[in-house]
């Protein structure tokens, strides 16, 4: 995924536990579990493909190197006994998710089963190579030595940043707030300091694969993802997949908007609104903390951005036919409940059907998006595939 054809290479985590590297089908059924939680044999033969003899051996297998653990009992719809249901083991393994913003970063620590461990975001007035690592190794090390995380099962760390990929390797063309980052190689400089495999991708990319394994995508199979933040992202998942496309640069959702006609839905366009209504916030990150959707000028923003979200979702609607498009970034709740409404997919009825719709949804990923879905990377890549 992030780690691109020339850095392929198998992450230490293996060899330091005596494990071999996954087998495809036994990431599918790994897949399968961590989204759908406990899960009987029988349900995993059908949702995998896989035949039962061949889920019973995987299913042994893995809880034998305990990446799944035994759960409770489960009719199967034959005569005999009842099977033994199963489930991700949380303390398998541990990531680590960077999340880089244009003010601040953000630092996740994700078990096995999906969960947020430790979250601590912090803001900088500078997004410097030094200020960040030197941050964000000190945030690392506090995370480790409080939850007691053995150093043999971390498994990487993921970094997501806003900018174009333009490769090779983990090199973005990135925002102005970000120059210090752009071109170039971002993995080495992370992997240089922390000693461990780092995967990067882009934030909106990132945060789309962190909801398809412990959010939205729990649900559905295929969604478009609206990265709402200082800017305008996304992310496009297909059967548990990410969209890149050709460039690598799929589900540049902002791109959509001409310039200097639509106004961006994004929370720099908010601040700024608010800013003329008097509540001013010196940055992205300190509006959020504060965040009251009571505050005068939200009306006005949703007013003005109403169009824009309605032609974007309307686009990925007529082109994608997803089940859910889902409004996460940094989006604060309450202002996605908000906006939904006012969202107008345009659609045209014939002989009385019209037709089916995606539903618009609020991220169900809990915390940083971006830091989050940057956790979510190495997992994906190594052990959480979709069914099929």
């Amino acid at each position: 995924m992030a780690r691109r054809a020339d850095r392929i290479q198998t992450p230490g985590f293996f060899s330091a536990n005596g494990l071999n590297e996954l087998s495809r089908s036994e990431q599918r059924v790994l897949g399968t579990v961590v989204r759908r939680g406990e899960v009987g044999q029988p349900t995993l033969a059908k949702e995998t493909g896989l035949a039962q003899q061949s889920i019973s051996r995987i299913v042994k297998g893995l809880v034998s190197i305990e990446a799944l653990a035994e759960g409770s009992k489960v009719l199967s719809g034959r005569r005999g006994q009842p099977g033994l249901s199963v489930r991700v083991r949380s303390d398998f393994a541990y990531t680590f998710g960077i999340g880089m913003m244009t003010d601040a970063i953000s630092v996740a620590l994700f078990d096995f089963s999906g969960a947020v461990v430790d979250e601590v975001q912090h803001s900088l007035p500078a997004m410097t190579r030094t200020a960040v690592l030197d941050t964000a190794e000190r945030i690392v090390d506090n995370m480790i030595g409080i939850h007691g995380i053995v150093p043999e099962r971390i498994f990487g760390m993921g970094v997501s940043i806003s900018g174009r990929f333009i490769g090779p390797g983990a090199v973005y063309n990135t925002p102005h707030p970000l120059d210090d980052w752009a071109l170039i190689a971002i993995d080495h400089l992370f992997e240089d300091r922390f000693d461990m495999p780092v995967w990067v991708e882009n934030d909106g990319n990132a945060a789309a694969v962190g909801e398809s394994l412990v959010g939205v995508g729990r649900e559905y199979d295929n969604f478009a993802y609206l990265f709402i933040d200082t800017l305008l992202g996304g992310g496009i998942i297909m059967d548990h997949e990410l969209m890149r496309g050709t460039n690598g640069n799929g589900g540049e959702i902002g791109l959509l908007l001409p310039k200097n006609i639509y106004q961006h839905p994004s929370l720099e366009s908010l601040r700024q609104t608010l800013g003329e209504y008097g509540v001013e916030h010196g940055a992205v990150s300190e509006m959020i903390q504060d965040f009251d959707i009571d505050w005068p000028g939200i009306d006005e923003w949703i007013t003005k951005t109403r169009s824009s979200f309605s032609l974007i979702c309307s686009a990925l609607a007529a082109i994608l036919d997803p089940e859910a498009i889902v409004l996460g970034g940094r989006m604060p709740a309450p202002l996605a409940r908000r906006v939904i409404p006012y969202i107008d997919i345009y659609n045209d009825s014939r002989r009385g059907k019209p037709r089916a719709l995606p539903q618009l949804l609020i991220s169900k990923a809990g915390g940083d998006a971006s830091a989050i879905g940057a956790a979510a990377l190495p997992f994906k890549e190594h052990f959480f595939a979709a069914a099929a």
